[in-house]
């Protein structure tokens, strides 16, 4: 008689430890994919701070062209040689964040 009250203690225990071992696969697998998920957030807002930044220094550059002033015929023509400027800068930025 005390050798299936062990035995069934046993299958008991085996049942438990099963039962645990797959839901420390479960979690382990849902932590992976949590990982992978805010790894990629991360990325999306860097990404998205990088477009806020350069938008800024955007409206920034755009206030000073705004706010020069000299002579009439010229006024035209800095704003446009600033414009091309503010164009080969971003490309230039483009072009390094790949």
């Amino acid at each position: 008689m005390q050798d299936d009250d062990l035995r069934a203690e046993m299958s008991l225990l085996e049942r438990r430890l099963n039962m645990l071992l797959d839901s420390y696969k479960q979690l382990k697998t849902e932590l992976e994919l949590v990982k992978k998920e805010n790894h990629e957030l991360k990325s999306s807002l860097k990404t998205k701070d990088n477009h806020l930044n350069d938008f800024q220094n955007k409206i920034k550059i755009s206030k000073i062209v705004n706010s020069i002033h000299g002579e009439g015929d010229k006024l035209p023509e800095l704003r446009n040689i600033i414009d091309e400027y503010i164009k080969e800068i971003d490309k230039c930025i483009l072009h390094l964040s790949k």
